[in-house]
């Protein structure tokens, strides 16, 4: 159960969001951000009065202020608050449930807001996803070996291997820097297993794409 919210009614149906080109959220996943723009300030401070629910959503086509925003995001509670000596705030999102942009709605606030409807996402607030019992983690894992050998990195291969599914399936797809595009295709892959496959396959193309390079860094 996702921060003790049972069915998506539960949720605020209006909620800020924060646009961020190749960043997403997942149920029950941790992302960390460092917030200085002063209109995401005032977002956070809503939300810290609030229900402390923020909506992480890519942007797509448009303006650089005001760019278009994808189809769906992600909406997390601040499970983490620290304010900085010049101003920023360190802050962690916990993932609670996808959501589809119903509506963006016209507001005062410097920020933006949207209605979301997470009747498609129900599934995400229940226990993690059980697919994963049936995950082929030797070939997600090989995958992985593949892909930080070309870009010369490396991880603690004893976490991974010992991860629950979900934990594995989703840190990977939230922190390595695939494109916006395949961003989304991740956040979007109905099923945890539709997820390791997404995840599988750009690992892949990305290894081959890579191979007869120089190593990338994660930068």
């Amino acid at each position: 159960m996702a921060q003790g919210y049972v069915k998506t009614i539960d949720l605020p149906q209006v909620i800020p969001v924060f646009p961020l080109p190749g960043a997403i959220l997942l149920p029950r996943g941790q992302l960390p951000l460092n917030i200085f723009e002063p209109r995401y300030l005032n977002m956070v401070d809503d939300a810290m009065a609030g229900d402390r629910i923020i909506g992480m959503i890519q942007p797509t086509a448009g303006s650089r202020g005001l760019p278009s925003l994808s189809p769906v995001g992600c909406a997390g509670r601040i499970t983490s608050f620290a304010e900085t000596s010049d101003g920023r705030y360190l802050v962690t999102l916990t993932g609670c449930a996808r959501f589809r942009l119903a509506s963006e709605l016209p507001t005062q606030t410097p920020y933006r807001q949207i209605r979301a409807d997470f009747t498609p996402f129900e599934a995400d607030l229940g226990a993690p996803d059980a697919d994963g019992a049936a995950l082929d983690r030797d070939n997600l894992l090989e995958a992985l070996g593949a892909y930080l050998e070309t870009r010369g990195l490396d991880i603690d291969w004893d976490t991974a291997e010992g991860a629950p599914p979900e934990a594995l399936i989703n840190s990977l797809s939230m922190a390595l820097p695939f494109e916006a595009p395949e961003k989304q295709a991740l956040l979007e892959a109905v099923s945890l297993n539709d997820r390791a496959a997404v995840l599988t396959a750009l690992m892949r193309i990305d290894a081959a794409d890579n191979s007869d390079g120089e190593p990338q860094s994660m930068q």
